[in-house]
């Protein structure tokens, strides 16, 4: 008997991390791509939901102390290492 689980074809349709960084990637109808990490930033698309939910606040916040309005990627960036942006949203997922 197999285990199932039922949210990772879940989470592999919401967050979707480019393979590359060209910045004409398609991104589907309804997610934006956000630029993520420290030093090296990665490309996530993730959903338009998650930017109303107060934990996703609070890093869109980090970021407009950090960055402005200005951001240098071309598109959103968020000022926080890749695992912490992960786990943040795998408990969106999860809600």
């Amino acid at each position: 008997m197999a285990i199932r689980l039922p949210g990772i074809p879940h989470i592999k349709r919401s967050l979707r991390r480019s393979l590359s960084n060209k910045e004409n990637s398609v991104v589907p109808r309804g997610h934006i791509a956000v630029y993520v990490g420290e030093s090296q930033k990665k490309r996530f698309v993730i959903p338009l939901s998650y930017l109303n939910h107060p934990s996703f606040q609070d890093l869109l916040n980090q970021a407009e102390e950090e960055f402005g309005f200005s951001h240098p990627m071309g598109g959103l960036t968020i000022p926080c290492d890749e695992d912490t942006f992960v786990d943040l949203t795998d408990r969106l997922i999860s809600l």
